[in-house]
């Protein structure tokens, strides 16, 4: 997905257009599974609010790792947003009382310190991009543990359908406000990157439910 969205933006790709464009082709890939399982009753569900926060987290990690994609080496911007299972551990026990193993403290110390050269403030200055970069990351770790919390009860394709959904929704007005007209070839990149991140995101859900 990652590569994918980069030769996008290098052919004039915006955030807006291609998180559009993304939460557009996750929608088109569910519909079989929605209309294969009733229509409606596949996607009905009486935890909307938490698909919401769920939905609103990763929205804003994928604009940022997006723009962090745009104005950094593809590696670094992905290395920053990978940086998300640092956090995760913290969130999870803030808001799911799920406690961390000890051993896991300080290896998540190392991390964010590996976090910290990968900005390298010291060498290079204010860097917006890094900063989103990491803000990424963070907002990821969010998403993720918002996911953990409707698991247990939501089936992966409904998690990922309401994801979607919801991003084209919000997307639209900074879609129409900031994108121009794609070509057919910046449409099918856009696309190819949208089908890689619905079926990364779809295997990461299930794994969410299945294991801490």
């Amino acid at each position: 997905m990652g590569a994918l969205a980069k030769v996008a933006m290098q052919q004039g790709a915006s955030e807006a257009l291609l998180v559009f464009v993304r939460n557009v082709v996750g929608v088109l890939a569910l519909m079989p599974w929605v209309l294969r399982n009733g229509g409606t009753r596949a996607v009905k569900t009486a935890r909307f609010s938490g698909h919401l926060w769920r939905a609103l987290f990763g929205l804003t990690a994928m604009y940022a790792l997006f723009y962090a994609i745009a104005h950094l080496p593809l590696a670094e911007a992905l290395l920053l947003n990978y940086a998300s299972p640092l956090f995760i551990p913290f969130i999870a026990w803030l808001v799911l009382a799920e406690k961390p193993p000890v051993v896991m403290l300080p290896a998540a110390a190392i991390g964010l310190f590996g976090v910290a050269l990968i900005i390298k403030p010291s060498t290079l200055g204010f860097s917006v991009a890094s900063y989103v970069g990491a803000a990424s990351g963070v907002l990821a770790a969010c998403a993720m543990v918002s996911l953990r919390r409707i698991s247990n009860t939501e089936p992966a394709q409904r998690i990922v359908f309401y994801f979607s959904a919801i991003g084209v929704v919000v997307g639209l007005v900074p879609m129409w406000l900031m994108s121009t007209a794609p070509s057919l070839s910046l449409l099918l990149w856009m696309a190819a990157a949208g089908l890689a991140a619905t079926n990364g995101q779809l295997q990461l859900t299930r794994a969410y439910r299945h294991a801490p």
